[in-house]
């Protein structure tokens, strides 16, 4: 029997980036400005990604940081260009995730991550996560950031896996879900923001809780 796989976006759907980017603008910054300013970030960061595909994600993170503060006309702390760089091995994991992710690989799913980000900060996150995953892709290796299709061809390539046995999981309809419905892979969309409804995933939940339950509906053991 085929291997049953789910892939996860990392950051958004499993750990809390917004909670994690916001602390730290919050504390360059100030919590007047904390909600402006990660709005604003979310609209930088994947500018920076498509126009430097071959930047590692602490390129990436710095580079945001310093045209945030520059566009908004605040000064960026002598020292803290890479504040969010360093931040990120301490982003808080959703309390929902580490339950839900145990209880898919009880059911025999394989996890993999697929993420926007360096190697040594993914390992870090899913040290963080307690969960075992059985293969993870990041941008930092691969020189591509979703929403292009490249951690997705390097899955397959890699597992050999096929669309009726892979589920993709994530939170960003502009990385992910839009990017895996040209593939034919299925997704679950993990709508924690309460945004519009979309037809686009096969299922969609308002946090990880439900998973499994969500995954054998779409691919049965």
């Amino acid at each position: 029997m085929a291997d049953r796989w789910a892939t996860f976006d990392c950051y958004g759907t499993i750990v809390d980036w917004n909670a994690g980017i916001g602390n730290e603008l919050e504390r360059l910054f100030g919590v007047e400005r904390r909600d402006r300013l990660v709005e604003r970030y979310h609209e930088l960061e994947p500018a920076i990604q498509a126009a430097n595909p071959g930047h590692s994600y602490r390129e990436v993170l710095t580079l945001a940081l310093e045209r945030l503060a520059s566009e908004e006309g605040l000064m960026l702390p002598e020292g803290e260009t890479a504040a969010l760089a360093r931040s990120l091995p301490v982003w808080p994991v959703f309390e929902d995730a580490s339950p839900a992710l145990a209880e898919a690989k009880e059911r025999g799913w394989k996890l993999a991550i697929l993420s926007n980000t360096d190697r040594d900060l993914l390992d870090a996150s899913i040290a963080a996560i307690g969960v075992d995953f059985d293969h993870s892709i990041v941008a930092g290796e691969i020189g591509s950031y979703k929403p292009a299709t490249r951690h997705w061809e390097v899955f397959r390539e890699q597992t050999g896996v096929d669309v009726d046995h892979h589920v993709h999981v994530a939170q960003s309809l502009f990385h992910d879900i839009a990017a895996v419905e040209p593939l034919g892979i299925p997704s679950i969309w993990v709508n924690r923001l309460g945004e519009p409804d979309d037809p686009r995933p096969r299922r969609t939940l308002s946090s990880l809780a439900g998973l499994a339950d969500a995954l054998d509906e779409i691919v049965s053991a």
